[in-house]
């Protein structure tokens, strides 16, 4: 049996490699989708035989071997970390977001959270079959690898053309898919890819010959056809328009903040207590969802600062940062604001060192600025942020200027380590030790450090001349570790794996405001600069501004697209959040008000054509956008 093998790996690698890299990748598709459809692995043997035929074809005898071991290497680094990559982020990556691991290793301790032993399956064979190697194929060198012949090698050529043609086959028959986790299951990991680089090539080319006037008259014709306001108040002065005109704004971006903890309480406990005063004395939007994509954080910045949606084919800094984006920094700097942006971390992580010039905000004040406090992996802590944070507001008031400030909270970031001393609740039993104890816990946390900033601006004067604005940047519970049914039963609140993980707070604080208002309209990240602008007296018609969300507090209707974290074609209205199959006939619907499946999906058709138009028009506004000079 020993010889048999050693002959085998002597001479026939090719078949070898073939078979351990395509159980590889049928051990992927159960990874992500949690199934094996046997008659789908035909496409990834004829992708894979295809690869393998052209190495076969360029190798020489010699290095066959070692070139084959090389690639198996690889192969099962590419599988583990796309493993990685959708156990963290949902979503089935492609080449461009396999480019993107030296950032997502910044975060190393939120991806190590999900890496299960399980994973390293992907690499057994190799340290078996370099054993073997050292222990045997080293030392008997007279067992020289035959050349091929040329039999063999036309063979091979004839086997590459016919597995192209088929793969080829199977990627067109896709195309029509919007569905990225269904497309890939049915084209197999390679074709996805060939299909992600094709559909990436047809559209630049495309853009080529794009104009951006053009493109601007099809969004605005396009928006036309959708009634976001009742005919009834079309024709009224806004609501709450140039409420805050003049006042300083300052906006806080919260770390994997969810909407259900906003007054709930536990074992007695008050979990938000300080956004909680806030809720009852400001605008309150429950019912806001995050939209970001492959730049996650940096992509809810992004969205809050443009109200245009990201591709989700790469984090919008690092695609577009090397644009003049129209901004709330642009619309705000005509008004005569500062524009500043605070984050603990360093600037270069998502390429934030692009994406707040082409934001065109004056300073970045990033990780040199604050004492690391050691609170988590990012170093320092919430409270830290605030406090350098309001030390550089005090220098810009010194100056006589208004202002704009973000802050990005970091301490309730995955996986929602909280040092001993700073924990402020206490845990029943019961969630000691989870995910959700631990998620708690750091919420609460963040919610405190966010009271210590409020009382810095009280202290200086500021609080009654500043819109306070406060939003989560996407989901913190990770599906995968929290079933819906024990969330339920342990907080005594309905936990929708869905519809609740995707829902985020908005809350904006007017000065003087001392009695609160729940807005009940639907709306999503793309929603909050039209409505910032609203208050701020900025009227983004007059100043021909593009943005594809709307101000939510004149508006009675909305429809809005997920991608990424949710396939694209994914879409929330009054009414649902709506998921598809294939296309729109095979979708999924959740009502927003009961969290029930809705049989009748008919009268959102019209809604998932028109989001899916919209969103496709959006990427093409976004890559028409000038460069910077």
């Amino acid at each position: 049996m020993k010889q048999l093998s050693i002959k085998l790996l002597k001479t026939q690698p090719l078949f070898y490699t073939f078979v351990l890299i395509f159980i590889k990748l049928i051990l992927l598709r159960y990874f992500l989708f949690n199934e094996i459809l046997w008659g789908r692995t035909i496409a990834d043997g004829l992708a894979l035989l295809a690869i393998l035929c052209i190495f076969e074809l360029v190798t020489s005898a010699r290095w066959k071997g070692i070139v084959y071991w090389i690639l198996n290497l690889i192969m099962s680094f590419i599988l583990f970390s796309s493993t990685v990559y959708f156990a963290h982020f949902g979503s089935v990556p492609t080449y461009t977001a396999l480019l993107q691991l030296n950032q997502v290793m910044q975060i190393q301790a939120s991806v190590q959270s999900t890496i299960k032993p399980s994973y390293y399956v992907f690499f057994v064979d190799l340290a078996i079959t370099a054993i073997i190697w050292i222990l045997f194929l080293r030392r008997n060198k007279e067992n020289r690898v035959p050349k091929r012949n040329i039999v063999w090698k036309t063979g091979v050529i004839l086997a590459a053309i016919l597995c192209f043609t088929l793969s080829e086959r199977y990627i067109q028959l896709a195309s029509s898919i919007s569905n990225e986790i269904v497309q890939a299951e049915n084209l197999g990991f390679l074709n996805y890819q060939v299909a992600a680089a094709i559909k990436t090539t047809k559209e630049a080319t495309a853009l080529k010959n794009g104009n951006l006037k053009d493109t601007i008259q099809k969004i605005n014709q396009l928006e036309g056809t959708y009634a976001y306001q009742d005919a009834s108040s079309a024709t009224k002065t806004p609501a709450y328009f140039g409420a805050a005109k003049g006042k300083n704004l300052i906006i806080v971006q919260m770390e994997a903040f969810q909407n259900f903890p906003i007054h709930l309480s536990l074992a007695g406990q008050e979990l938000t207590p300080v956004l909680n005063n806030l809720v009852d004395n400001s605008l309150y939007f429950p019912h806001i969802f995050q939209q970001i994509g492959q730049g996650n954080t940096s992509d809810a910045e992004f969205i809050s600062n443009t109200s245009i949606y990201p591709t989700g084919t790469i984090p919008m800094s690092t695609g577009f940062g090397d644009r003049a984006l129209p901004s709330l920094p642009r619309l705000l700097e005509k008004y005569g604001y500062e524009a500043d942006t605070f984050h603990v971390n360093s600037v270069t992580f998502w390429d934030r060192v692009k994406l707040y010039p082409a934001l065109h905000f004056d300073q970045y004040f990033d990780k040199p600025y604050y004492n690391n406090d050691h609170f988590n992996d990012f170093g320092a802590s919430d409270e830290e942020l605030y406090r350098v944070g309001a030390q550089k507001i005090s220098d810009i008031v010194k100056k006589n200027k208004p202002f704009y400030t973000q802050f990005v909270t970091v301490s309730s970031h995955f996986p929602f380590q909280v040092p001993d001393d700073r924990k402020r609740i206490t845990l029943p039993d019961s969630l000691k030790g989870t995910q959700l104890g631990d998620y708690l816990t750091a919420i609460n946390y963040t919610d405190y450090a966010l009271g210590t900033f409020i009382e810095r601006l009280k202290q200086e004067g500021l609080w009654d001349n500043t819109v306070l604005v406060l939003y989560g940047d996407h989901f913190g519970l990770q599906p995968q570790d929290n079933d819906p049914n024990w969330v339920s039963s342990q907080l005594g609140i309905t936990y929708d794996p869905v519809v609740s993980r995707f829902n985020i707070p908005l809350i904006i604080h007017l000065p003087g405001e001392n009695k609160g208002k729940v807005i009940n309209q639907v709306g999503g990240q793309l929603d909050i600069l039209p409505t910032v602008a609203n208050l701020m007296g900025i009227s983004l018609k007059k100043e021909h501004f593009v943005a594809f969300g709307h101000d939510l507090l004149n508006i009675n209707h909305n429809a809005f697209g997920i991608r990424y974290y949710l396939p694209t074609g994914s879409f929330i209205n009054d009414d649902v959040l709506f998921i598809p199959g294939k296309g729109f006939d095979d979708g999924t619907a959740t009502s927003l008000k009961t969290l029930k499946p809705v049989q009748d999906i008919t009268p959102y058709r019209k809604d998932y054509d028109y989001v899916l138009k919209m969103m496709g028009l959006s990427d093409e506004y976004v890559q028409l956008l000038p460069k910077r000079e």
